[in-house]
């Protein structure tokens, strides 16, 4: 019988077991190290012990500088933030919005040519969108409802309704609630939305209320930040957070195509958070904030002009989105992460990303920039659902997996683009999937108008019993994943 040539064990085995075997022995090097120490302290003898005793006896300084380190330490230490619970809202099935209807309503309005219909629909085709996202009440009427009392009417229903779903399921009394911040970019009435929020559950005249407006997608994450920066400082406090974006304000009736963009990307969709400082919320809550970090790119002028709400030649407004927009997401978002890979990545990482930062810039070799492996600091991605671009753009750059991809893809589908509310339709949809368990750790990544790149870091303090959940995906998650073409031809 022929001999069979054994494999060369060394040459096949798969370069990803390397990289992982590598990280494993970076990341527990202090283990290791502990482990060498207490070798050596096995190794002494009594009198060893007795002989260091008297030692540090007669050196009273030493206690007494640990003491005081560990008390500054305690003293000196951020509180931590908790997040209790958030809500989607979720609009009335009366209010879903499937490709043909849309193309109707546009079509009804007569404000359109006909090639600015063609141009919607072929945006519409390859959106990946559902049949199922929602519209405002006031645009499934012909002709639409543009007053400032319908956008309230749009607004109010959002954010009460996530609202009355979040207090529902904290239990929290509204007097406790002391932070309350609102973001909304396009819709600021008179009286506020903060503002009207305090009128309608009566919260105490103390309360500190911010209303920020006109910062885009990634306002979430300003608002997270902005609540967190305060619960430093206001011990014993929760911070209701609400984030949403008005459609009726928003919709465009020109035929300036980079304005036509935003009507067939923008849904209904809102947003309510609730986090805390209190130590003894820690039991109850899902998650704690561990990193927020903000990258603002608006001293460049084509970052700060890609998107913007403005006056086409007829003077109507909308919102206008420029052709370099997913060139200037790409360099926030590389900016976004230069801050925030030294603080998530595991050493393996990093020291490999630096010498191959040092081969190229000090030796001027011509090799491959090294792009960090986040899901080695991440086990759930929420990037922003801000278009098909955008998603594929960003599974291509951080190498995710569909898997990673699918809560931001799947909302995508579902609800559409609700701007700063979307990263956390897309935590809804982890919740709601069972994939959350106790130690994970969430990156969450929003862009927007500014130009903006922002992240939240959360790590997991329960696992999320998706039988005991409840969430816009709770009634349907079963049907999901689904398969998505890359276009999605139909008629009107």
């Amino acid at each position: 019988m022929e001999a069979t040539n054994l494999p060369n064990f060394i040459f096949s085995i798969k370069l990803k077991y390397l990289k992982l075997a590598y990280h494993h022995l970076i990341s527990n090097a202090l283990y290791i190290f502990l482990l060498l120490v207490l070798f050596h302290l096995s190794s002494l003898t009594a009198q060893d012990f007795v002989l260091y005793r008297k030692t540090l006896k007669f050196n009273f300084l030493t206690p007494i500088y640990f003491s005081a380190l560990c008390a500054l330490y305690f003293l000196a230490r951020p509180r931590k933030i908790y997040l209790v619970d958030f809500s989607c809202y979720k609009a009335e099935p009366s209010q879903k919005c499937s490709k043909q209807l849309f193309m109707h309503l546009s079509t009804k309005t007569r404000h359109f040519s006909d090639e600015s219909l063609e141009f919607q629909k072929k945006i519409l085709e390859k959106s990946r969108y559902g049949q199922m996202t929602y519209i405002p009440k006031s645009f499934l009427q012909v002709p639409p409802d543009k007053s400032i009392s319908a956008a309230r009417a749009e607004t109010e229903a959002v954010i009460f309704g996530a609202i009355d779903d979040l207090l529902a399921k904290t239990r929290v009394k509204v007097k406790e609630i002391g932070i309350l911040v609102v973001n909304i970019s396009v819709f600021n009435p008179t009286p506020s939305l903060s503002a009207t929020i305090v009128n309608r559950y009566k919260l105490r005249e103390n309360i500190l209320s911010y209303n920020l407006g006109g910062m885009g997608c990634s306002a979430g994450i300003i608002s997270i930040d902005l609540a967190k920066d305060l619960l430093k400082v206001h011990p014993k406090s929760y911070a209701l957070i609400v984030s949403t974006e008005n459609i009726t304000t928003n919709w465009y009736f020109g035929n300036e195509r980079s304005m036509l963009i935003s009507n067939c990307l923008f849904r209904v969709g809102g947003a309510a958070i609730l986090l805390s400082n209190h130590s003894s919320d820690k039991h109850r809550s899902k998650y704690e904030l561990i990193h927020s970090i903000r990258t603002h790119k608006g001293a460049d002028n084509k970052s700060f002009e890609c998107i913007g709400h403005v006056e086409d030649e007829t003077k109507k407004s909308g919102i206008s989105l420029s052709k370099n927009l997913m060139a200037i997401a790409g360099d926030a978002l590389k900016a976004n992460i230069r801050s925030l890979g030294p603080l998530v990545l595991p050493l393996s990482e990093q020291m490999v990303f630096f010498v191959n930062l040092l081969a190229k810039k000090l030796f001027k070799m011509k090799i491959k920039s090294y792009t960090p492996d986040f899901k080695l600091a991440f086990e759930h991605f929420c990037v922003h659902a801000g278009g098909r671009g955008v998603l594929d753009e960003i599974e291509k750059s951080l190498k995710l997996t569909e898997w990673d991809m699918e809560p931001s893809r799947m909302t995508l589908y579902r609800f559409g683009n609700t701007s700063s509310s979307s990263l956390w339709y897309e935590l809804a949809y982890s919740e709601a999937k069972g994939r959350i368990k106790r130690g994970d750790r969430i990156w969450q990544v929003g862009f927007g108008s500014g130009f903006k790149a922002n992240s939240a870091v959360w790590r997991a303090l329960r696992t999320v019993d998706p039988s005991v959940e409840k969430n816009p995906w709770t009634d349907e998650i079963d049907q999901f994943p689904v398969f998505v073409p890359i276009v999605d031809h139909f008629d009107c």
